[in-house]
């Protein structure tokens, strides 16, 4: 139906629950069928590993609100359409109270799959970079459903045709790629769930209390690809740094995996 939106289908919720459990069911389920107890041991102490230095709680915590404050005032110079929702927001209480309950959902259940599971099994066989990008486009393209569901109302004056192009190659350049990549490189420094569950909390609660309310059509496409610019520049400078090049804590702390709350970083 025309104007259909997520929060305005009451299926959605069905929808987002399965989203939810998901990642979360399946990565559990599969660290004990790869791996068996000591899988099922290894997943506990990465969950268990909160002993990391302040900087890397900083950066989980940090740079997604950061990055999208700095990409949204770029924008806001140019159009108020682009300024951050939670100012322009009717009741900013009940915003930031649903986008805190909903992004600790997220980030506590999805990260059980993504970094608890995916990540350090594909670890074994693969870069951290290929690591970050393989999930980052399979996790970009697990969050199509809402945009897809939500397409009527937000393709605006592009048409469904332009907007689903544009949703579809967001899913290899787009900004949650490009950010599971930053995840990645923050989960090789601290083999840490807890600080990935944090990091995507981060995210989702940025997203939902910052994102421009009532944009659509070429002012969503542009601040989705502005803000996946900024993203990528953020994964450049790590490269750049040599981010990827020094050994990985996640490697080193194999044999320590079995002793809950090991220093790391």
């Amino acid at each position: 139906m025309q104007g259909t939106t997520p929060g305005s289908d009451p299926r959605f919720a069905y929808a987002l629950l399965a989203m939810l459990a998901g990642p979360s069911a399946t990565g559990i389920l599969m660290a004990g069928l790869e791996d068996g107890r000591l899988g099922l041991r290894q997943f506990v102490s990465r969950l268990l590993a909160w002993r990391v230095k302040a900087r890397w709680y900083a950066i989980a915590l940090l740079t997604a609100p950061a990055v999208m404050i700095a990409t949204l005032l770029a924008l806001s110079s140019i159009s108020p359409a682009f300024l951050p929702g939670i100012l322009t927001a009717q009741n900013k209480g009940s915003l930031l109270l649903v986008s805190c309950a909903v992004g600790l959902l997220a980030g506590l259940f999805e990260e059980l799959g993504w970094t608890g599971f995916a990540i350090p099994t594909l670890r074994r066989h693969h870069s951290a970079l290929t690591t970050g990008l393989v999930v980052g486009i399979w996790w970009s393209a697990w969050h199509l459903l809402p945009n897809v569901w939500a397409s009527r109302a937000a393709a605006g004056e592009l048409g469904m045709s332009s907007y689903l192009t544009a949703t579809a190659i967001g899913v290899f350049v787009g900004y949650l790629t490009a950010f599971r990549v930053l995840m990645v490189w923050v989960y090789e420094r601290s083999a840490s769930l807890f600080l990935g569950m944090l990091m995507h909390t981060s995210l989702t609660t940025s997203l939902l209390i910052l994102n421009p309310i009532g944009i659509s059509g070429a002012r969503l496409e542009t601040f989705s690809f502005a803000l996946a610019a900024t993203m990528w520049v953020i994964v450049g400078v790590v490269a750049a740094r040599g981010g990827w090049r020094v050994e990985s804590r996640a490697r080193q702390s194999v044999t320590l995996l079995n002793v809950p709350g090991v220093r790391r970083g």
